[in-house]
Parts: C-alpha cells; sequence; structure tokens
C-alpha cells in the first residue's frame, strides 16, 4: 500500500515542490492504523459508558467535574481499569481553571499517585519537576486560537518536550492550506506527539491527524468537553473502515 505525505522543506525528503511550498513524497508503507482515543469526560459515571464504546484512555476534565477529584479519578478508575489523564484546564486555553501556577499544582497534587498521566500547560511547567519525581508521565500542552508556521510548530514541540514527555499541540486553522500544514507537522514530528484542532470549523482533521502519526484523539461520551469534538463510537467506526479497529 503507498499514501502521499505531505512533508515540510527542509526535511531532506522532498522531491517536488507544490505552489503551497511543500514538498510531497512516495511511501510505501504497511503500518497498521493506530488511533488511540481519549474519553474527555466531566462525570466520571460516564466512564464505563467510554469503556464500553471502545475509549483506551481516559481523560478526567478536573476543571469542570462536579465533587471530589481524587474520587473521580478513582471511580473513573475502578470502574474501567483504563489509563486516566488529570487535566485541569484554564481558562487562557479553553477550559474553566482561573487560578495560577501554584494553586493549579496544589490540586493536581492531590491527583498525582491516582491518575496515570498529568496534563500540563506551558503556564504551569514550572511544577514539571516537581511532578516528574512521582514517576507519572506528563502532557506538556498548548492550545493555541492561532495557526503557528510550520517553523513555529517545530520550536513548540520542541519546548514542550523540555519539560513533558508528550508534546500535545492543538491549533485552529484558517483554511485547508494549514489542515495540509497540521498533517506535515504531524508526520514529519518527533514521536511521540499529539495534534489536534480547536473549534468546529474543519472538524474532519481531529480524525485525520491520527492517521499520520498523532499519539490520541480526544472525543466524548454524551457531553463535549470541546467544539467539535467526535464521539468514541464515531471515532471506532472510522478505525474500523481504515482497518485498524
Amino acid at each position: 500500500m503507498y499514501r502521499v505525505l505531505v512533508i515540510p522543506n527542509g526535511s531532506g525528503y522532498q522531491t517536488g515542490q507544490t505552489g503551497c511550498g511543500h514538498f510531497f513524497s512516495l511511501e510505501e508503507t504497511t503500518d497498521c492504523i493506530s488511533m488511540k482515543i481519549v474519553a474527555s469526560l466531566t462525570d466520571p459515571r460516564h466512564a464505563r459508558l467510554a469503556s464500553e464504546a471502545g475509549a483506551d484512555l481516559i481523560e478526567l476534565r478536573l476543571d469542570l467535574v462536579d465533587g471530589d477529584r481524587v474520587e473521580g479519578i478513582q471511580a473513573c478508575r475502578n470502574r474501567t481499569g483504563l489509563p486516566v489523564i488529570a487535566t485541569l484546564r484554564s481558562v487562557q486555553e479553553g477550559g474553566r481553571y482561573r487560578g495560577g501556577a501554584d494553586d493549579w499544582f496544589r490540586i493536581i497534587q492531590t491527583v498525582i499517585p491516582h491518575a496515570d498521566y498529568i496534563d500540563i500547560e506551558r503556564s504551569f511547567s514550572a511544577h514539571a519537576d516537581s511532578i516528574r519525581t512521582h514517576d507519572v508521565p506528563i502532557i506538556a500542552s498548548c492550545h493555541t486560537p492561532e495557526m503557528p508556521s510550520l517553523f513555529e510548530l517545530f520550536a513548540l514541540e520542541r519546548e514542550l518536550r523540555v519539560y513533558g514527555d508528550i508534546p500535545k499541540i492543538v491549533v485552529t486553522p484558517r483554511n485547508i492550506e494549514d489542515i495540509i500544514e497540521m498533517i506535515s507537522f504531524t508526520h514529519a514530528a518527533k514521536k511521540p506527539v499529539c495534534t489536534g484542532i480547536m473549534g468546529s470549523a474543519f472538524q474532519y482533521a481531529r480524525l485525520l491527524l491520527p492517521l499520520f502519526g498523532s499519539e490520541f484523539v480526544y472525543c466524548h461520551v454524551g457531553t463535549p468537553t470541546a467544539e467539535g469534538q467526535y464521539s468514541v463510537s464515531e471515532a471506532k467506526e472510522v478505525m474500523r473502515l481504515f482497518g485498524g479497529a
């Protein structure tokens, strides 16, 4: 099987230039589709539904959940046995947490022993070393209402990897060319990496990016935690259609 890959300038893989300034190469591949589906939840009672629908991981949005956060994490693990990502998303990056970095850390500290991954935004990265002492993998995340250039994307990936194990870069594309750039970046970036888009415009890109190397696709069960999310069941159907289920 062959696929056409979009490669950024300077990668060393170019075979021809398009009007968009990208290079394309033809690569033979026998890789299977590997799409890890994250069910992003606001209610731990939905964890079992997520597992039954085919989720591979659970993200509990601590900025959206009601009740005790530690009990919420424990409930997700007990009901599914799936790895749990603890996320306290700031208002600046699309969530509801309005506090500073030190208050963020005081909240996160309580759930570290019970979580399998901790999501850390750049503004909270000063506490990454303290979290790393617990041997919990870090998802270093950035959600931006802008569309960075390819050079900026690679610089951002390197910046996030300084304090995190899995860089997560979520952008806001303006047009088809931006989608192509995100596919280019996702394919060429060091792995693991997680990429995605914000908003409902170009929603389909959420399921395209994992086909080109994004580690996770974030989905919902019931109530979406972000505009434009697909359901876990929809993502599983895409995997089935592409032969990865």
